[in-house]
């Protein structure tokens, strides 16, 4: 009768752990899923933040001395992505081209001027700075006018501020619900060891004595479950990768990096507060409250 007792309970344990492990698995899953959706989008957003250039237009009597010395100098600027300097008559050209037709010939002159683009980093393309870019390099003496895509920059602002307040919110959704899964598998699995749990409290053994193996045992689970995890999390960047290549998601190893890293982090931050909270409750009933 005793070993078909310790039978039935070995079995209940292993289908316990089991449910912990696939819980643990689908969330962080979801978790990665959601993370990878993130992280790219913010890449998405910076890199097309990235490509949109304010052009200074230089005076006619500045040098090419003093235009090497002043684009050398933009370079070095905290705000600088890239900068392409553009000559009047490399604009004339390019101008002609789009036209199809040369309009040097109608005019006799060449009406435009020196430029250099400057492409600017993705945290400086806001409306706001922006606008003190192009009045601080109106106030140089070799500018003579400053153009960039004021419409553009201001719904680029406004559409990824409403796109990254909906992540936030869902992220945030995910995050309960994920403590709540994953909450719920741990106190089921610790709820069969209760008697256990308040034998040894009864026999003088100390709150972080008896939950210590607790913690670690779901925290193995935790790390079974990510590893699950970022088998499906491998299969989903291998496909989108292949039908979408410009993502470049296999390439970008830092994105993959911060998801590993927020996967396992998540893993053991949830299965250790969970654990400590289901353990704290049972370790705080009274012996009579165990039946209930």
């Amino acid at each position: 009768m005793s070993k078909s007792f310790d039978s039935y309970q070995k079995r209940r344990l292993r289908s316990s752990y089991f449910s912990v492990v696939v819980s643990i698995a689908l969330v962080l899953f979801l978790v990665g899923v959601l993370g990878l959706i993130v992280l790219k989008s913010t890449k998405v957003a910076n890199t097309v933040k990235e490509k949109v250039a304010m052009t200074l237009f230089l005076k006619d009597e500045v040098s090419n001395e003093k235009i090497f010395t002043f684009k050398e100098s933009l370079k070095k600027e905290i705000f600088t992505k890239k900068v392409i300097y553009i000559s009047k008559e490399k604009a004339a050209k390019q101008y002609s081209k789009e036209i199809g037709e040369d309009f040097l010939k109608f005019l006799g002159k060449n009406p435009l001027k020196n430029g250099i683009d400057i492409y600017i980093k993705a945290d400086f393309v806001t409306p706001e700075k922006m606008q003190e870019l192009e009045t601080r390099f109106l106030k140089n003496a070799f500018v003579a006018d400053v153009s960039y895509d004021k419409p553009l920059i201001n719904l680029l602002t406004k559409n990824i501020q409403r796109i990254s307040f909906w992540l936030l919110i869902i992220s945030g959704f995910f995050g309960l619900v994920a403590m709540v899964l994953i909450n719920s598998s741990i106190r089921l699995s610790i709820h069969s060891k209760r008697f256990n749990i308040k034998t040894m409290q009864m026999v003088g053994a100390t709150k972080n004595f008896i939950r210590k193996p607790f913690i670690v045992q779901s925290i193995k689970l935790g790390m079974i479950g990510a590893f699950i995890a970022f088998l499906g999390l491998a299969v989903i960047i291998f496909y989108v990768d292949k039908y979408i290549p410009s993502l470049e998601l296999i390439k970008d190893y830092i994105t993959i990096i911060y998801l590993v890293a927020g996967v396992l982090l998540s893993a053991i931050l949830i299965t250790w507060v969970s654990t400590f909270f289901a353990t704290q409750r049972f370790l705080n009933l009274q012996t009579d409250e165990l039946y209930y």
